[in-house]
């Protein structure tokens, strides 16, 4: 009875909005384009959106950086609270036994994807003043080899090569990167975010200032939190079968 209202409501101002929209071809916002006249040269980018993303707008980046720093630690609070010793050591041995169960192809072929995802999510990072892309994305795919190797049924595995402190510290020293980074805009700048190192040359991979590092920050933060979380779900899982 309440959602049908809210929604009615949504969609009739989505379809006013909509009707409200300039034509296409004729944008007539000022600051956009204003920041298409200004911000490559300004930043020494090869693409806008990076030097909106972690410039012009970065203090709103950095908030969105936190939304997912908190919601990845209050789902392992909410998580964990769920556990025990015991359980978890069960836990354990349900995910060997699973390992068992998944068939040979499956496990080769995502053995085989683990790697080429880890490198595609690091060059996007890396490149994202360069190319399409950035920390964000980058995070995500980085993030998705996990997933990978839980599909193959090495979830202990990957424990053992990726503790979950390892986890907490990746998601933590991302956040802080992009804090620390903004920080020294106001040490060493004139503001929060303000660019304060070498702008370099244009379409080289070291240039742009201070946003590969912003990108490098957010790209450790997104692939921890998002590891972070689906590791504590497949625990979850782990637990509720061994319950049952």
């Amino acid at each position: 009875m309440l959602f049908l209202p809210a929604v009615l409501l949504l969609a009739a101002g989505l379809v006013w909005a909509v009707t409200e929209l300039p034509a296409f071809g004729h944008y007539s916002g000022v600051y956009g384009l204003t920041l298409e006249h200004v911000a490559l040269g300004q930043r020494r980018a090869t693409d806008i959106v990076s030097p909106v993303t972690f410039d012009y707008r970065g203090v709103d980046t950095l908030g969105e950086e936190f939304i997912l720093f908190a919601a990845a630690v209050g789902c392992a609070i909410l998580l964990r609270s769920q556990r025990d010793e015991e359980v978890t050591e069960a836990a354990s041995e349900r995910a060997a036994a699973r390992a068992e169960e998944v068939r040979r192809p499956v496990r080769a072929l995502a053995a085989v994807l683990v790697a080429p995802a880890v490198v595609l999510g690091a060059y996007i990072v890396a490149h994202g003043h360069l190319t399409p892309g950035g920390g964000f994305q980058g995070g995500v795919i980085l993030a998705s080899a996990t997933v990978l190797v839980y599909a193959g049924g090495q979830a202990v595995a990957f424990r053992r090569v990726s503790p979950e402190p390892a986890l907490e510290l990746a998601d933590g020293v991302g956040a802080a990167g992009f804090a620390l980074v903004a920080i020294g805009g106001l040490m060493f700048g004139l503001a929060a975010l303000h660019n304060f190192l070498p702008l370099g040359t244009q379409s080289q991979l070291l240039s742009a200032g201070m946003l590969p590092l912003l990108n490098l920050s957010v790209g450790i933060e997104v692939a921890g939190a998002v590891t972070l979380i689906i590791s504590e779900f497949v625990d979850q899982t782990l637990l509720r079968s061994r319950r049952r």
